[in-house]
């Protein structure tokens, strides 16, 4: 039954890939077929002019030559010349098809990257969290190769084969049947041992492919980890789990191939025993003039013999990479078949102007961001974009039997700032992923000015928030283009003034080439501090009413979070701002802050507030209780 399952899915996903390669370039594919067919029939032609040679050129030029006393070449040149032409024609015909070939493969590879990447970036953040950057990478670089190797070699050569072995079996049958039956029962039995052993390793090359994306993600997290790694002299122990899972990939590795290795010797040796029964069975029908049966006639028949069992082989030799082009291709589509991210949204954010005390949409950039909000009867209103965010009654979990936050309800006024202090997993990040809506919420409502964020296209919801984490991401490019990230087409000078506002103007133009200078592998060059400020530029120049920090001065040193701090200040004006901390130093000057313990909220006040009722926040305050 699993077998039958998997040939099933075999089939579809090869269907799948075909659909996709002749969607894209039928014209081309037509042109290769007509290469292959030219190619094969000028092999096919040339193989039989043995016969004509031996049985009618050959005997004639000896005629003359014994009559006259010399070769008669123009004779000879006559009846060549077709064979150099012919020739000739399946030399052009196959640079043709090999080019097409190149171009075909490449460009359907192409399409495919695209699809994924287009594809990946409309997932939910579920989808990251639950696979390894390494396994996902391992599907662009080792899956994407097997699909090339088949489209560049497996395909083209199987139809090669076919047509040469329709034209070969042709020829055969017209020229002596009876030996013709000895290569078809040869090529049956070539066809059952070929699906034998195919059908043993096609599930290991499937786990293969796994367990490569397995390795790859090791691989990548250890690269990501190797100052951790060192600091805790975890070296042997990395490489004693790096042996596990590179030993799991060779026992998969080798069983996948045991079979598919084997089948080329069996291949052969079947070619061969072929080649001499038809030696024997042919001379004797040669020498004994049965069914008009001639030396030339065996000489071309023994070269049909072993180029159709040649055909064979190289079929089966095509088979392991087909198999590990199935497998790959099936991890591709599995990329590109996962459920995009839900966007049921309608409201969308546009910019406005006031016009006699009402909110009118505009083409041109206003600096005032308004919600357009479609009705069912056809009228539209707009709410001037403020930043007001609240929460009512948010129950939320990763799974729907795992709930995480319960019953929190809160409100954020535009200006004000909320901070969220707790031990690590009580649910202070989960919050504001909850308000960019990463993840939607299993009970309750939050509104965004307003209006239910289930109802506000995600796009638009996220154009309207700044986020700053603890982990700064940065992408090769230059410093103006990495702050830049934030407004694409934000001018050089927007650029300048976000820097001095997060207050990384001065250290960029202390830099080699300033704001021209390249930042490579997540700016590495740069330090932490540094690439945090550079983090906050990018939000500023974003210009969002709502400002989400995720303990974006934990990793930094005090003066540099003095600077982020006072950076911050300025970002604040007018802005709703989320902050979550360790420190508890740099939410003093919160307008409210909540304490969450496991999924709830426990307290909630400004500083003084809560430092008067001496519970949770007092005792993490004065160091009675620390964060964990």
């Amino acid at each position: 039954m699993q077998n039958k399952k998997r040939s099933t899915s075999s089939f579809k996903t090869l269907k799948r890939i075909l659909s996709l390669i002749f969607k894209r370039y039928w014209l081309q594919l037509l042109l290769v077929l007509l290469c292959i067919v030219i190619t094969s029939f000028s092999t096919v032609f040339g193989t039989s002019f043995n016969q004509t040679l031996i049985d009618v050129i050959i005997p004639k030029l000896k005629e003359t030559y014994v009559l006259n006393g010399k070769v008669d070449t123009e004779y000879l040149w006559i009846k060549i010349t077709p064979v150099i032409i012919f020739y000739l024609v399946g030399v052009i015909a196959a640079y043709i098809n090999a080019r097409l070939v190149v171009y075909v493969a490449n460009g359907t590879l192409k399409s495919v990257r695209d699809d994924m990447f287009k594809h990946m970036q409309t997932l939910p953040i579920m989808y990251f969290d639950r696979h390894s950057h390494g396994e996902i990478m391992s599907r662009y670089t080792n899956d994407t190769d097997t699909l090339r190797q088949m489209i560049s070699q497996s395909i083209p050569q199987l139809t090669t084969s076919a047509i040469t072995m329709v034209m070969i079996a042709v020829f055969m049958f017209k020229t002596n049947w009876i030996l013709a039956l000895i290569v078809i029962i040869t090529v049956c039995l070539m066809v059952l041992i070929t699906r034998f052993l195919g059908g043993r390793s096609s599930k290991g090359f499937v786990k293969q492919q796994i367990d490569l994306g397995a390795l790859n993600g090791y691989v990548e997290e250890m690269l990501e980890g190797q100052k951790v790694v060192k600091v805790f002299n975890h070296e042997d122990e990395a490489k004693q789990d790096f042996d596990k899972v590179n030993e799991r990939l060779c026992k998969t590795a080798t069983k996948a191939n045991m079979y598919a290795n084997i089948l080329m010797p069996i291949m052969n040796n079947l070619g061969y025993i072929s080649y001499s029964i038809t030696i024997m069975v042919g001379s004797y029908l040669a020498l004994n003039s049965i069914l008009g049966f001639t030396v030339g006639a065996l000489v071309s028949y023994l070269g049909y013999n072993k180029m159709f069992c040649n055909q064979v082989s190289q079929v089966s030799n095509q088979f392991n990479s087909i198999i590990m082009a199935l497998a790959g291709s099936e991890r591709i589509f599995e990329l590109l078949d996962e459920k995009p991210e839900e966007d049921n949204g309608y409201v969308t954010l546009v910019n406005a102007k006031i016009t006699n005390g009402n909110i009118v949409e505009s083409e041109e950039r206003t600096g005032i961001w308004a919600w357009k909000h479609p009705h069912h009867d056809g009228t539209v209103t707009y709410t001037k974009v403020c930043g007001d965010v609240r929460f009512f009654d948010v129950d939320f979990g990763y799974y729907p039997d795992k709930i995480v936050l319960h019953d929190v309800s809160l409100f954020a006024k535009p200006g004000q700032k909320i901070a969220f202090v707790g031990a690590t997993g009580a649910g202070k990040t989960t919050i504001t992923n909850l308000i960019n809506r990463f993840y939607d919420i299993q009970d309750g409502k939050i509104r965004f000015d307003g209006i239910n964020i289930n109802k506000i296209k995600k796009p638009d919801l996220r154009r309207a928030l700044g986020m700053v984490l603890q982990d700064t991401n940065l992408f090769t490019g230059t410093i103006m283009d990495n702050i830049r990230y934030g407004k694409l087409d934000a001018t050089d000078e927007e650029v300048y003034e976000a820097a001095k506002l997060a207050n990384a103007d001065q250290f960029i133009k202390h830099l080699p080439d300033g704001y021209n200078t390249v930042l490579t592998e997540n700016g590495s060059q740069l330090s932490q501090g540094q690439r945090q400020l550079l983090s906050i530029a990018r939000a500023a120049i974003s210009n969002p009413p709502v400002l989400i920090l995720d303990e974006a001065t934990s990793s930094i040193d005090t003066r540099t979070e003095a600077l982020v701090t006072d950076g911050m200040d300025k970002l604040m004006d007018g802005r709703t701002v989320f902050v979550i901390a360790h420190r508890l130093s740099t939410v003093k000057n919160s307008k409210a802050i909540m304490v969450l313990e496991q999924g709830h909220i426990i307290e909630r006040g400004s500083h003084d507030e809560l430092i008067e009722k001496k519970g949770k926040y007092y005792q993490l305050y004065t160091g009675a209780f620390e964060l964990e």
